[in-house]
């Protein structure tokens, strides 16, 4: 696999010294348009600004790239004490492709199905599913999804759809600055001229400045996409390796494609995606879709001949994807030779019990609510904002406490210090302070070691089950 990942950076290399060409060409052509009365010299230092910011941006995108993606899709963390059969999954795809680190795990509170990797660095990577994936998916199909994601990572295809993601959305704002502009100084009077506005250039240079401005971020996502719809085949080879099962990804890609989508997702991260969630229900023969990802019917194609065939490697992969798109190989032949076949495992027996209601309470939690459980079975969730100390359950009207165990309490160690020993540390649980004005709240996710009260300070130690 070296080969391959050899052969990926030194393609993503080439699209984003593309992209860098660009963004500083639209930034001179920006700096041409302001300062008419001497274009050349406003070009220059529109220019020179495009390299700044091509600097800041690519050191923005280096060390908060992956955050900044996930802060915008919304996503949130996921421990393994919380979600352990996903982190499992993670897990064992880790190994099986011989990453160094373990990716961390994130989920997004959509009912569609989808899923996305991302990371620059490879010491710090992030795969992310939507709520919808992990209630619908059986393992298989789930291992599927997530050895796709692993292969982007272990290819390096993030540290292209990262990178390359932050820099599209600077072209797309120069060009939105270029275009607004244009329109504020023609709507102007013509004083805008001795200030160097844009209605001061000849009509030529500001017809040419426009339609660069609106070819520019054209152009930057097609590089985008020049070499997008290759990698989730190379992706889909790369998993059917890893799992020995094509045929869990198959199905996977069968249900994604009739609910893949995710409403808040931006257009400059929806190509990241495993199946792109705004064109969800679109024709995938049509312009729109295949412009960002291959139709997924002939991904499913290619794994479901790949299982039938009993054996799994990149070879006999290759062979289905020339046979099913008339086009040339995806490896080199240094790929083909280092790589072995092996034979297709059996289904599997494993049941992925994560029920709905706890992904839910698992992100609930992340985000400050406080979950109640009553005797008769009923959850309640109140927000952070509710300072409630008891509520009354509408179901049983029984009062509780707002914990989710009301008789628990913290007790003396023989020293100054309580002790309050937790009877299950993946549920929530609350107890009184000694004061009496004071109530702890531990979430599934909490792990310290103590806790102090806000009104009398009194440390209390936590202590956890074996």
């Amino acid at each position: 696999m070296w080969e391959l990942i050899r052969i990926n950076k030194r393609k993503s290399l080439f699209v984003l010294i593309l992209m860098f060409i660009l963004m500083v060409s639209l930034s001179g052509a920006i700096g041409a348009g302001f300062y008419s009365i001497d274009w050349v010299k406003g070009m220059l230092w529109g220019a020179l600004i495009g390299v700044l910011l091509w600097a800041v941006q690519s050191a923005v995108a280096y060390f908060a790239g992956d955050d900044i993606v996930l802060h915008f899709n919304m996503a949130v963390v996921v421990t393994p004490e919380s979600y352990p059969q996903l982190y499992n999954i993670v897990e064992e795809m880790k190994i099986a492709a011989g990453l160094a680190v373990m990716p961390e795990i994130y989920i997004i509170e959509s009912h569609g199905l989808n899923a996305f990797a991302t990371g620059i660095r490879s010491e710090k990577t992030a795969i992310c599913v939507t709520r919808g994936l992990v209630e619908n998916l059986n393992r298989d199909e789930i291992q599927g999804v997530i050895a796709h994601e692993m292969s982007h990572i272990l290819n390096r295809d993030v540290l292209f759809m990262t990178f390359a993601g932050v820099m599209l959305g600077t072209i797309t704002m120069l060009s939105n600055v270029m275009l607004r502009g244009t329109v504020a100084a023609n709507s102007s009077n013509r004083r805008s001229r001795k200030k160097g506005g844009f209605s001061g250039g000849h009509p030529v240079v500001i017809l040419v400045i426009l339609l660069f401005a609106i070819v520019a971020p054209i152009l930057a996502r097609i590089f985008y996409f020049t070499i997008s719809k290759k990698r989730e085949y190379l992706a889909d080879a790369s998993a059917a390796r890893l799992t020995r099962y094509p045929i869990g990804l198959a199905s996977a890609l069968e249900k994604i494609a009739k609910h893949s989508s995710v409403d808040f997702v931006s257009k400059i991260t929806a190509p990241m995606f495993i199946v792109n969630p705004h064109f969800a229900g679109v024709d995938e023969d049509s312009l729109f879709s295949a412009s960002t990802h291959p139709p997924i019917y002939k991904r499913i194609a290619i794994l479901t001949q790949l299982q039938h065939g009993g054996k799994v490697s990149l070879e006999n992969y290759q062979k289905l994807y020339e046979k099913e798109l008339s086009t040339s190989g995806l490896f080199s032949k240094t790929t083909l030779e280092s790589d072995k076949s092996e034979a297709v495992r059996a289904e599997s027996t494993e049941k992925f019990t994560e029920s709905r209601t706890d992904v839910a309470d698992i992100i609930l939690a992340n985000t400050g609510f406080k979950i109640v459980t009553c005797e008769c079975g009923l959850k309640i969730k109140l927000p952070p904002s509710d300072l409630r100390m008891k509520v009354v359950c509408p179901r049983c009207r029984k009062e509780l406490s707002v914990s989710g165990d009301n008789n628990a309490a913290a007790t003396g160690n023989g020293g100054d210090e309580l002790v309050f020993k937790r009877k299950n540390k993946n549920s929530w649980e609350s107890f009184p302070c000694q004061c009496g004005n004071f109530t702890f709240q531990l979430s599934p996710l909490f792990r310290g070691t103590y806790v102090v009260c806000k009104r009398c300070k009194t440390k209390v130690q936590i202590e956890y089950p074996e």
